[in-house]
């Protein structure tokens, strides 16, 4: 009997967090998109939605005043990396990951998986969980299903994530696709006995790889089960995009009568979140617009625009007219050019802000065409710049796509 059956569920018991589809498909099957709104302890949150990334409860180079400001309601942090440094058990003591870094939205906290996993000659996997080596100072860590709980528990996230063992699709062989997606099951029933935390929802992860017989095997398993939401793991990484959209062509429409969110984790390119949000999925997370506002990457509408280019030294206008984050507000391109060339920090700061908000507003006018029935148009018009944008050999897209697999 499949824990779906046995889980106790008391008569009247409301989840902690709730979501509800405001919009659904169109029923000429032109898009799987749909908008809806997830209820969290922490505030309502519109979907489709970008989260972005606080690996180490906080989202680099920002404080939660610039959070409010761009506008995430939610946000993602690391529970490998919280386990190891400052330690769950410390945060606990001190209120919790809210209270710890002064946050009052929503938080999803991802199980940490990808990161024990991709330590590779660094860790050893068997049937209980993972064995590994902390990147920090070498000392033996162990991670199981039921520690990976206890870590979000201690954490007090709105939303913890399933512990799993995602492989690389293209790095790996069937078989070994095969073997982490089956552990994969077992060990989500085993999150799911460990999980206690009343106030904290509790979402699974579909793997699979991209063998289209057992991603429709771990969608039909996970989508037994009495979770929250369902995220779909094991994307986003060595993958071509038509691979990604071929994946989730097999899992969104298995869940088309299932009544949870859809999260598919690690991706943060706008034009790669574009397709899957027309394949059908709610939810993403990436470190990509801070990674590559860091490296002097702003994201326009047009593209992208490189900072360290000299043409910038001398140019006068903001980054992106009418954009509203507070770089473009008060700043100039050529001051930001200065601040990367002189390493200030605040370049950091004002270019995480940008791409920030560039993909917090992209999103807000994704879910406008969804409710407005305009999305089909804008995908195929979007896909049209693209296809422009690659045949003059200037396709960022891609590089962006393969600079944020990286969760951690």
């Amino acid at each position: 009997m499949s824990l779906a059956a046995t889980a106790p569920t008391a008569p009247g018991t409301e989840r902690p967090v709730r979501f509800r589809v405001t919009t659904p498909p169109p029923a000429d099957g032109s898009t799987r998109a749909r908008a809806g709104v997830l209820s969290t302890p922490h505030g309502e949150v519109e979907t489709p939605i970008f989260m972005p990334v606080g690996t180490n409860a906080t989202v680099k180079a920002l404080d939660p005043d610039d959070l409010h400001e761009i506008g995430a309601p939610i946000i993602l942090s690391n529970t490998y990396h919280l386990a190891l440094r400052p330690g769950h058990e410390r945060i606990a003591r001190l209120g919790g990951l809210h209270a710890f870094m002064g946050w009052d939205g929503a938080i999803l906290t991802d199980s940490g998986g990808f990161q024990v996993v991709s330590l590779g000659s660094m860790r050893r996997i068997d049937e209980d969980g993972a064995t590994f080596r902390s990147h920090l100072d070498g000392s033996t860590q162990r991670f199981t299903p039921e520690h990976a709980i206890a870590v979000q528990e201690a954490l007090g996230s709105d939303i913890a994530v399933c512990f799993d063992q995602p492989v690389p699709p293209h790095g790996s062989t069937r078989a070994e696709v095969a073997d982490a997606t089956a552990r994969t099951h077992r060990w989500a029933e085993r999150c799911l006995t460990a999980h206690r935390r009343p106030d904290q929802a509790l979402f699974g992860i579909i793997q699979g790889g991209l063998e289209p017989d057992l991603r429709a095997e771990s969608t039909r398993f996970l989508a037994d089960l009495p979770f929250d939401g369902l995220c779909i793991g094991g994307l986003a990484g060595d993958e071509s995009a038509a691979e990604r959209r071929a994946a989730l062509d097999v899992v969104v429409p298995l869940l088309a009568d299932d009544p949870r969110a859809r999260y598919l984790m690690g991706l943060g390119s706008p034009v790669d979140i574009l397709d899957a949000v027309d394949a059908g999925v709610d939810m993403f997370d990436s470190v990509l617009p801070a990674r590559v506002a860091r490296n002097a990457s702003l994201w326009v509408p047009e593209g992208r625009l490189n900072l360290r280019n000299a043409r910038f030294l001398d140019d006068p206008r903001p980054v992106q007219e009418g954009c509203r984050c507070r770089l473009c507000r008060s700043f100039s391109r050529a001051y930001l050019a200065h601040l990367f060339r002189a390493g200030e920090l605040l370049a950091y700061r004002l270019a995480t802000c940008h791409n920030l908000t560039f993909l917090i507003d992209f999103m807000a006018g994704v879910r406008a065409s969804i409710r407005a029935g305009t999305f089909p148009r804008l995908v195929r018009d979007e896909r049209a710049r693209r296809a422009a944008i690659h045949t003059s050999g200037t396709n960022d897209s891609a590089r962006d796509s393969r600079a944020g697999t990286d969760a951690a």
